[in-house]
């Protein structure tokens, strides 16, 4: 991005720091075998980091060994998820020191993700990044860069995407199943305090429990807020709000399934319309992306009603597939007959009795017959589930094997939020060149 884009899109949220990486200068790590015990060390073990210390402590073969958060409450719940077997620490530099380590976990705040995911590959370590990748645009080349230089295994955590039911929609979708897709709509809502990300703050939280410099990171000091930092997706500073923290997943799940890259472009309308609680991004948010494959995907977030929500429908001139769980739905499209009543309506009715019978309706001395357009009956698909996405990055560590999201594809799910966030924030369409990383306003 432009130096006049950078300040326009961030506003008054301060300057991106810029990220470089030397190559050559990463720790040389152990080679992980195919049977042999995998060591981790998860930096974030709050609310989603506590969800993920959860699955990758319940796979055969793999050892959370340490943990580090920068709230003394969240360490000690890692101990007791161990049985008291887990180191803890506030520094995550601590971790990436350790010899002993394989891979890190990394679950925090958005805008420490960039400097983490760099500083980790520098030092030797595959990482398991939960999305969204970035925080910003203009870091996801610099982590790609990084991926590549390194030669670490990288896995974002956006779990949809390695999932067996979306290898099958997109297989069906390859085949031909519903013709030409021009439409996906997805929608994500939720109506409480606790979808809205208004999380209860513990009573012991305070300037001694919590690491507050730590967690600003190259943001300028301001006064300890525990409601930033236990709500931080509420502020801009910290998060990408619903698109980052939602709308990454859907993007990143569309991706996979229509085998394409990125949106070429989005448009967003939203605003702060119930959760009035000092928050600078929006509770009701829609964007629409359009793609250079043809066709546009709807998205929409409502943290202000719960009804509405949909499972992923992605509409071909053919059918329509509708992701419902474990299960494919399939609606194929009815055949319209070739005679249009509608559009014949005002003939003379010589003329029109004439276009009728060549197109197989017997005017009839009562009226015309129309056949009524039977539509196909639905199919129901049934899809057995496979590794988990957790799953996935152990079984590419023990077999060397390529990530099943890499820091590319993460980039690109995270770019398309970014740039739905960008459209709202400037009231502007924003467009996006995924080669050259140009992006335009209009």
């Amino acid at each position: 991005m432009s130096n006049i884009l950078r300040r326009s899109f961030l506003g008054s949220t301060g300057a991106a720091v810029v990220y470089s990486l030397v190559p050559g200068v990463q720790a040389q790590q152990r080679k992980v075998g195919a049977n042999d015990n995998i060591r981790l060390g998860h930096i974030g073990v709050g609310v989603q980091g506590t969800g993920v210390l959860d699955e990758f402590k319940g796979i055969a073969g793999v050892t959370p060994v340490v943990a580090c958060d920068l709230y003394d409450g969240y360490l000690q719940h890692a101990r007791e998820m161990m049985g008291g077997k887990m180191e803890t620490t506030k520094d995550y530099r601590t971790v990436l020191d350790r010899k002993d380590i394989d891979a890190v976990v990394i679950a925090t705040p958005d805008h420490l993700h960039a400097r983490m995911v760099l500083d980790a590959l520098d030092a030797g370590k595959h990482v398991y990044i939960e999305k969204p990748l970035t925080w910003s645009l203009d870091e996801g080349t610099h982590i790609i860069r990084a991926e590549k230089n390194t030669g670490k295994l990288l896995q974002v955590g956006s779990q949809a995407k390695s999932s067996a039911l979306t290898a099958k929609a997109k297989q069906l979708i390859k085949d031909g199943a519903l013709g030409k897709v021009n439409m996906i709509r997805m929608a994500n809502n939720r109506n409480s305090a606790e979808g809205a990300w208004i999380y209860p703050i513990p009573p012991d939280a305070s300037p001694k429990t919590v690491d507050w410099p730590r967690f600003l990171g190259h943001y300028p000091q301001r006064p300890y807020d525990a409601e930033v930092f236990f709500r931080w997706r509420c502020w801009w500073e910290y998060s990408g709000g619903v698109a980052t923290d939602l709308f990454v997943h859907l993007l990143t799940h569309m991706h996979e399934v229509m085998d394409v890259h990125a949106p070429v472009s989005a448009v967003s309308q939203g605003g702060i319309y119930k959760w009035h609680d000092g928050r600078t991004v929006p509770d009701v948010m829609n964007s629409i992306f359009e793609y250079e494959e043809g066709f546009v995907i709807d998205m929409y977030v409502n943290q202000a009603n719960s009804r509405g929500n949909m499972p992923p429908t992605i509409m071909g001139d053919k059918a329509t597939m509708e992701l419902r769980g474990r299960n494919l739905m399939i609606f194929p499209e009815p055949t319209p007959s070739e005679a249009q009543m509608y559009g014949s309506r005002a003939w003379p009715k010589a003329l029109r009795d004439e276009y009728l019978r060549k197109n197989g309706v017997n005017p009839g001395a009562s009226g015309e017959q129309f056949p009524r357009a039977e539509r196909p009956k639905e199919q129901e698909i049934a899809v057995e589930a496979g590794p988990s996405h957790y799953e996935h990055f152990i079984l590419s560590l023990r077999n060397g094997t390529k990530s099943v999201e890499n820091a590319t594809e993460g980039h690109y799910a995270a770019a398309g939020a970014h740039l739905a966030n960008l459209s709202y924030r400037r009231n502007c369409k924003a467009s996006w060149d995924r080669v050259t990383g140009a992006v335009t306003l209009s």
